[in-house]
């Protein structure tokens, strides 16, 4: 199945205008061992546009071949080791909320809540960060996000990447930090409160919070 064809036909309407750079990327990867593996690189786009409410933008996949599953952030629900950047982000959804701090790292319930979870790059080569993003899916990426930003979508953008995309935001709807990586987490991640900020400004348009626990 091709990439174009694992997109939720209301994806496919909203991204009409980038759907043949979509099959280049498509073909000019295929000869390659790359990340995730291909049926789940257009996952964040597998629900309905109507149902999106807030966007989480990450870099590009994990590069080792046991983590990416084609949602920012997310691992397989049975792979007990948790990413250092996804333990922080567990630590601050604790300290912000309450919520336990999981055993695993499957953000799938978020996602079906209407969480999208978006990386700037789609892909990477096996065992080689940030290999993909001068391909094209930065263009694709950019035009999702400025399609959720004009539905009245809460962003979260985590470090310096995603917040370039910040001009596509009203600024009720946009919360920023640092990344939540260990490298710059205690920089002013950590305290950041997104998920309850998240939840306020969902509130303040009259849209049910998220349920963040897991």
């Amino acid at each position: 199945m091709k990439f174009r064809d694992q997109i939720h036909p209301s994806w496919r309407k909203v991204l009409a205008n980038e759907l043949e750079l979509l099959d280049e990327i498509e073909s000019k990867i295929s000869t390659e061992s790359y990340l995730p593996q291909h049926d789940l690189v257009m996952r964040a786009f597998s629900s309905e546009f109507g149902s999106a409410k807030v966007l989480i933008l990450g870099q590009d996949p994990y590069p080792n071949s046991s983590d990416p599953v084609g949602l920012a952030f997310s691992i397989p629900a049975d792979q007990r080791r948790i990413p250092p950047t996804l333990k922080n982000i567990f630590k601050e959804l604790n300290t912000d909320l309450g919520v336990p701090i999981p055993d695993h790292g499957d953000l799938t319930p978020w996602a079906q809540q209407g969480v999208v979870l978006l990386n700037r790059t789609l892909t990477c080569r096996t065992g080689q960060s940030n290999s993909h993003s001068k391909i094209g899916w930065s263009r694709i990426t950019e035009a999702c996000v400025s399609a959720l930003a004009g539905s009245g979508c809460v962003a979260i953008l985590w470090g310096a990447g995603a917040q370039e995309l910040s001009k596509h935001f009203r600024e009720h709807k946009l919360i920023m930090s640092v990344h939540p990586s260990p490298l710059s987490a205690y920089r002013g991640f950590f305290g950041s409160k997104p998920f309850s900020r998240a939840n306020e400004a969902l509130l303040a348009s009259g849209i049910a919070p998220i349920d963040w626990s897991l």
